[in-house]
């Protein structure tokens, strides 16, 4: 018997909590839209970007920008930060725009039973890496 997925909702919320701080220490200092930073991680440049600011939410961009691979489409996801109650969620990343809670198995797109917390889960490991291998790269003026 194939016994079907539930979200652990409260798991979720502390994941999405602790990606909300976490990523709010490597934001640019001014929230404002086309607000960017970059940061280098161990020979890797991502750029986050401000693509939305409002009072209660911010829209951020997470896109590696080095090293250049042609044949291969750079990692990149949007997250959104929710002021109000601290969280922060993967909104899109490599084409998939929307993310359920959970996903049948089989299904025509071959998401993973648990493919939303997965997601989120990926973003806290990699704000992780960042916070502890990563540095600032200075603008150049």
């Amino acid at each position: 018997m194939n016994k079907r997925y539930t979200p652990d909702f409260p798991e979720m919320m502390r994941l999405c909590e602790t990606n909300f701080a976490q990523l709010r220490r490597l934001l640019p200092r001014e929230e404002q839209v086309g607000a960017v930073i970059d940061y280098q991680v161990n020979g890797t440049s991502f750029r986050l970007t401000i693509q939305e600011a409002t009072r209660y939410t911010t829209l951020v961009e997470i896109r590696q920008i080095a090293p250049v691979v042609s044949y291969w489409s750079l990692p990149s996801m949007s997250v959104r930060l929710y002021h109000d109650a601290m969280v922060a969620e993967v909104c899109s990343t490599q084409q998939i725009y929307r993310f359920k809670a959970r996903y049948d198995y089989p299904n025509k797109k071959m998401h993973h039973r648990d493919e939303k917390h997965q997601i989120n889960q990926f973003l806290g490991d990699w704000l992780r890496h960042c916070l502890t291998h990563g540095a600032m790269v200075a603008p150049v003026f």
